[in-house]
């Protein structure tokens, strides 16, 4: 894992992590176009409800928004389209083992750039119950409130 200095994070998936157990994460590259680029360096993306899915030996990234450019031409991205994801055969095999368990699926975590290009975290992820999801609210409650006392 390379330091803050070296990355920028462009946005994070908040809604992933209460509404998912993460498992596993793992760092992928992603295919864009250049007004998608553009678009990101000003942050106008959104990952609720986007996932990861594995198609013909291939993983691609469905239903994340990224808005047109605003100084873009007639050629301008289409907002939600799929994107590659660029993983090795070996990763891809060993995603796809994960995926075929039961119940769990791939999620992206964050976007960010790193060296200049655009990286996902992509988490082999679990959903959660909503027992379990009022249980990680307890525990998050009582210790803001301890620490709140100290």
């Amino acid at each position: 894992m390379k330091t803050d200095s070296q990355q920028k994070t462009i946005t994070v998936n908040r809604k992933a992590r209460h509404e998912y157990e993460i498992l596993q994460t793992i760092e992928v590259g992603i295919v864009l176009m250049g007004t998608e680029v553009k678009s990101l360096r000003q942050g106008k993306i959104n990952l609720v409800d986007s996932f990861a899915q594995i198609k013909n030996g291939e993983v691609w990234l469905v239903s994340a928004h990224i808005s047109e450019y605003t100084q873009g031409n007639i050629n301008n991205h289409e907002p939600t389209r799929n994107r590659k994801l660029l993983l090795n055969k070996s990763e891809i095999r060993k995603l796809t083992a994960k995926v075929n368990e039961k119940g769990l699926t791939l999620i992206p975590l964050r976007f960010y750039f790193s060296s200049g290009k655009v990286k996902v975290e992509l988490a082999v992820a679990k959903g959660k119950k909503v027992f379990d999801k009022r249980e990680d609210i307890k525990k998050r409650d009582l210790k803001r409130d301890q620490e709140r006392n100290f």
